[in-house]
Parts: C-alpha cells; sequence; structure tokens
C-alpha cells in the first residue's frame, strides 16, 4: 500500500440538522464519535451503509463531520475541511512533494501527520500508517508555510 484514501472532513454549524441531512436523509451511518474537550470540537464519522463493517476498521472511505462547539461561520468554502490520505513513509512521501515543487503546508514534525494544498487550494492531509516515524530533521525543526 503505498496510499489509500481516507475521509473527508466538512464542518458543520448544526451537528443534529447536519446528522439528520447526512444520516436520516441520505441514508449515512455513524460509525464513529470522538468529543475534543480540550478543542472544543466533536468529530462524527459516517460511512456508507454497504461500507459500515470495512468503516468501524478504518478500511472504508468515510466523511468525517466536524462540529465546532464555538460559533463560527465558514465563508468562502472554510467549511470543506480536508481531503486525507494514508502513506507508507510520510517522509519519503513530503521528500518527494517537495522535490515536485509542492510547498509542505505543515510539516510532518510529529512523524504523523502533514498537509498540502492542490493548485486550486484544497487542503491534503497526509497520515503515516501505524505508528508515528521518530521524528528526524529537516522536518522535526521545520516551520509552517501559509494556511491548509
Amino acid at each position: 500500500m503505498a496510499m489509500e484514501y481516507l475521509h473527508t472532513m466538512v464542518r458543520v454549524t448544526n451537528l443534529d440538522a447536519s446528522l439528520d441531512f447526512y444520516c436520516a436523509k441520505l441514508g449515512l451511518v455513524e460509525v464513529k464519535r470522538v468529543d475534543h474537550e480540550k478543542g472544543r470540537f466533536t468529530l462524527v464519522f459516517l460511512a456508507a451503509p454497504g461500507n459500515v463493517d470495512e468503516a468501524k476498521e478504518r478500511h472504508a472511505p468515510l466523511l468525517e463531520l466536524t462540529y465546532n462547539w464555538d460559533p463560527d461561520s465558514y465563508e468562502g468554502g472554510r467549511n470543506f475541511g480536508h481531503l486525507a490520505y494514508r502513506v507508507d513513509d510520510i517522509y519519503a512521501t513530503c521528500q518527494r512533494l517537495m522535490d515536485s515543487g509542492v510547498t509542505i503546508n505543515r510539516p510532518p514534525r510529529d512523524g504523523h501527520m502533514a498537509f498540502v494544498r492542490s493548485p486550486d487550494g484544497i487542503s491534503i492531509e497526509l497520515l503515516q500508517h501505524g505508528e508515528p516515524l521518530a521524528p528526524k530533521e529537516p522536518w522535526a525543526s521545520m516551520e509552517n508555510t501559509g494556511v491548509w
């Protein structure tokens, strides 16, 4: 496995209304929910009915609803968050992208997560498969660039 599609994240302003739409009306199924007290947000992961069993093992593409507890407006497309892919070696993937002229907006300082942007400004999250890699240079001390 070189790369695996994980999820698409969408920010929502009303979690109940969003779950009504995505689950009750569209037919997706909630497979995981995580409340982050410190960050004041809730993540709800939804799967298509035919992918529920796979999704519980994180082996199927998911829709991630992100609900921030403090009110916010999402103008200019900010409600669409990012695409996420799992990669075999986050350092090698980021190096290959950097060598191809791609800016690493959020370097993989933790050996686990990085963000880049498409030419159209779409954020793409890269996540290390399995356990995080040991921090190493130049990534460990690399600063963020722009936004993601």
